[in-house]
């Protein structure tokens, strides 16, 4: 009965992909797919949350197979959905996921299998609280490793194996799996993630890598793991980026060390904010708060004509980059379909309205979009 109904609501979300792919689109744009644009130049790709997944955004479906060759599922992957309880695992998403992007063609990126983050409590502590041992632990990260990778074995290009282990400082966080297992975490996730799919390519992700200290603790990573003679073929360079940070010269210096020692690079979560960066320092006074929060969200009916211009130059440039760097980049990777899927809309407070995607809330593409078609036409 549990596999009849199982069957039931694959076959529910199979046919309702179908039509949202195949229904006629609302959107208006006519502009050459990107992935047409790039085809000669790195993999573009987007992150698709759970209403795309299943088809309910129908609109973002259209923008997502017209324009992208890559995708990334953007949480059900992550161990608290996928697996949210130690003898329980949930596909219902991911293999839903994994089935459109196949059916597509597409190049599938498994995000992510070791994070503290999005992490649930019983996979690094036992029932009283308390950590549990490094044998237990590197029990739990193999049979979990195993079981997910093995699943889609053949099918998913590559693995985010770690996701976020290094401070801007180039410290290691001091997550769970770090306090039991110490720099070994590292080693043993991607030993178990190629033991489980030998030929899948195997990444490290993070944010502001950028930085020189977490660059160099990135690249002393990189070294210590081809020592040991374990996989990495890539590293994953968040583009949580803002309109003064970071500059262009600190990028292409990071992705030259990365290449450097020996890897690929790939844009991923690619997000760029038009809203003022955030301070900490509100004191508590009422008044000096709302005014505050006017400070950090000022955009709350459009971006100014003025703002959205620089907006766009400065993706434009990011793209530039990109492709004066086609041969060391694998993939760039935007962080949602369209504005209203961001991540960045309600962060750090609810009600917080954020522009930072190609296409708008209409799904419409933003005038950088024909920005980047003409500059990869024009690129060597």
């Amino acid at each position: 009965m549990k596999k009849l109904v199982n069957n039931l609501v694959f076959a529910i979300i199979a046919a309702t992909l179908f039509y949202a792919c195949s229904a006629k689109p609302s959107y208006s744009d006519k502009v050459t797919p990107l992935k047409k644009a790039l085809a000669n130049k790195f993999l573009i790709g987007t992150a698709l949350n759970s209403k795309q997944i299943t088809g309910k955004d129908s609109t973002g479906m259209h923008v997502i197979t017209e324009h992208f060759n890559a995708i990334v599922a953007e949480n059900c992957m992550k161990c608290e959905e996928i697996h949210p309880e130690e003898n329980r695992y949930d596909f219902t998403l991911s293999d839903a996921f994994v089935d459109f992007g196949t059916s597509l063609d597409m190049a599938i990126t498994g995000h992510t299998l070791i994070w503290h983050s999005q992490l649930p409590k019983w996979f690094c502590h036992d029932e009283k609280g308390n950590l549990v041992s490094a044998e237990i632990l590197k029990k739990r990260m193999k049979e979990h490793i195993h079981t997910v990778v093995g699943r889609y074995k053949g099918r998913i290009v590559g693995w985010d194996v770690v996701n976020e282990a290094i401070n801007d400082d180039g410290t290691w966080r001091n997550s769970p799996f770090y306090q039991i297992l110490g720099e070994d975490f590292i080693y043993l996730a991607f030993q178990y993630a190629h033991e489980a799919d030998p030929d899948a390519q195997l990444y490290y992700n993070d944010y502001n890598e950028w930085h020189p200290g977490k660059r160099k603790t990135i690249i002393k990573m990189i070294k210590s793991l081809k020592e040991r003679g374990l996989r990495i073929d890539a590293i994953g360079m968040q583009g949580h980026i803002g309109m003064d940070y970071p500059s262009i010269e600190e990028y292409q210096a990071a992705i030259n060390d990365y290449v450097s020692a020996g890897v690929k690079v790939m844009v991923t979560e690619l997000d760029l904010s038009a809203l003022p960066s955030v301070r900490h320092n509100v004191g508590a006074n009422v008044s000096d708060v709302e005014t505050y929060r006017k400070e950090v969200n000022p955009y709350i009916e459009g971006l100014p004509a003025k703002i959205s211009k620089e907006w766009n130059a400065r993706m434009s440039d990011f793209f530039d980059l990109f492709l004066q760097n086609s041969d060391k980049i694998l993939r760039v990777t935007l962080w949602g379909v369209a504005d209203g899927d961001s991540w960045k809309n309600d962060f750090p407070m609810r009600g917080r309205t954020d522009y930072p995607l190609l296409f708008d809330r209409s799904h419409q593409a933003k005038p950088v979009v024909t920005s980047i078609i003409s500059a990869a036409a024009n690129s060597n």
